[in-house]
């Protein structure tokens, strides 16, 4: 039997004030409203606003983040991925243990299908592509300790990290382009598409200053999920389209 689906909600930060005193940082999620893709007994998917923190960060003014905003609702949700401050998109929680625990498994073993919408800077051409359209980018990844938080390729002791491409269509002197990472590291996407030359606009960390301007946010959307419900196994296709 199927676990009992809410309708889709939106919760807005006003009515969060009135469970509980939820700090607003000055960024682009201050006011933007909760948006639950799914909701269950067991899970809980949510869209994230970009600019704002998917877990709270160290320090006072770095505690108003989703999961706080989430839990003021919802109650008590545990961790299973998180996105970057700056970006937008799908992301999952699990409401007890054994949620938790089947689905941090299924995100570790890559039984999780992730994709995010982008927008690069210029036109990239892959030579090569697979019979489904997908380019890939295989550079090791590690962090660059003097300039953290920035990550960097590393050949010699850096982490795997494969990602898939595909463009999807021009964006004026740009493209719009369709990612699946297939490895979960830090700034994966966004140093992957720096590497093949079109940086991700809006990326103020890494983009040049051009593309970095040419956007004001970062243009980086986790537009779709597929995973297995963990407590029913049944198929779940989730699809949150881009807000640029």
């Amino acid at each position: 039997m199927n676990p009992p689906v809410r309708p889709i909600t939106a919760i807005t930060p006003q009515a969060l004030s009135s469970r509980a005193e939820v700090k607003h940082a000055p960024d682009a999620g201050s006011s933007a409203p909760l948006h639950a893709w799914h909701e269950d007994s067991s899970l809980l998917i949510l869209e994230k606003p970009a600019g704002l923190l998917a877990v709270p960060g160290r320090g006072p003014d770095k505690a108003d983040c989703l999961l706080a905003r989430a839990q003021a609702h919802w109650g008590e949700l545990h961790v299973v991925h998180r996105l970057d401050m700056a970006t937008s998109g799908l992301i999952v929680y699990a409401r007890h243990l054994e949620a938790l625990r089947v689905l941090s498994r299924a995100f570790a073993e890559r039984r999780v299908e992730k994709r995010y919408e982008a927008l690069v800077w210029g036109h990239p051409a892959s030579a090569s592509t697979d019979a489904d359209g997908w380019s890939s980018i295989d550079l090791p990844l590690s962090a660059d300790w003097p300039a953290r938080p920035r990550q960097r390729v590393d050949l010699d002791a850096g982490k795997p990290s494969q990602t898939q491409w595909r463009a999807l269509s021009p964006w004026g002197e740009h493209t719009r382009v369709l990612l699946r990472p297939l490895t979960g590291r830090t700034h994966q996407l966004r140093i992957h598409m720096l590497a093949l030359g079109h940086p991700i606009l809006g990326d103020g960390l890494y983009a040049h200053d051009s593309a970095a301007r040419a956007l004001g946010r970062l243009a980086l959307h986790a537009s779709g999920l597929r995973l297995q419900h963990p407590l029913t196994g049944e198929r779940m296709d989730l699809v949150s389209p881009s807000p640029f």
